[in-house]
């Protein structure tokens, strides 16, 4: 029987964290919520979810003693995802918290999406897939993913861009560089779509 790929997911306080957890579960992952260093550095894949606003996030993931061991575990060349605002945190910096630094593990900034519509997004869209991407294996052309947020990532590189969604713009909701995969919409709260997504990540563990 083929072992559960060991995937840790970076506890640093805010947000469901567990939501995420039990979501990798159910698609084949072992997944732990963790703060230790050595879980995380002995881990066959790295997630980095979050929610509410960046500048408290990269506070809190700094306060943990994270930021480093993040850096590392995307060093390493493990599968990483970042969803929703722990994907924003990969950039480096959001026009939500200007005084406030990112990883800058993207290139790039987290900008308001346009006042003319309703903020936050908080509906179901869809996607329009713009290139080649594992993560989006068996989805379909156009998968509906699920979406809480103000903001989106612009990265240096438009290249980095795997997927948009059309809301008042086109916005940028999903972003590929090297073996990092990053998502503004939550696979977790997205049904069979978001699901698959997430075993299309748990699949791309090398064994």
């Amino acid at each position: 029987m083929t072992a559960r790929p060991r995937v840790a997911v970076l506890d640093y306080g805010i947000g469901n964290l567990r939501s995420a957890q039990k979501a990798l579960e159910r698609v084949g992952a072992d997944a732990v919520l963790t703060q230790d260093a050595t879980v995380v550095s002995a881990a066959d894949a790295v997630v980095l979810p979050g929610v509410g606003a960046f500048g408290a996030c990269m506070d809190a993931l700094r306060d943990v003693q994270l930021e480093t061991v993040t850096h590392d575990a995307v060093a390493s060349g493990v599968p990483f995802l970042g969803i929703c605002v722990g994907m924003q945190m990969l950039f480096d910096g959001s026009e939500e918290d200007p005084d406030a630094r990112g990883l800058g593990i993207i290139p790039g900034q987290v900008k308001w999406i346009p006042s003319s519509v309703q903020r936050p997004q908080m509906q179901w869209n869809q996607l329009n897939i713009r290139r080649d991407e594992p993560m989006f294996s068996d989805l379909g052309e156009h998968p509906w993913m699920y979406f809480v947020h103000s903001l989106h990532g612009v990265p240096t590189d438009s290249d980095c861009v795997t997927a948009t969604v059309q809301y008042g713009d086109t916005l940028n909701v999903a972003f590929r560089k090297g073996n990092v995969f990053a998502t503004q919409f939550h696979p977790e709260k997205s049904a069979t779509a978001g699901l698959g997504l997430l075993h299309n990540f748990v699949a791309s563990v090398k064994s």
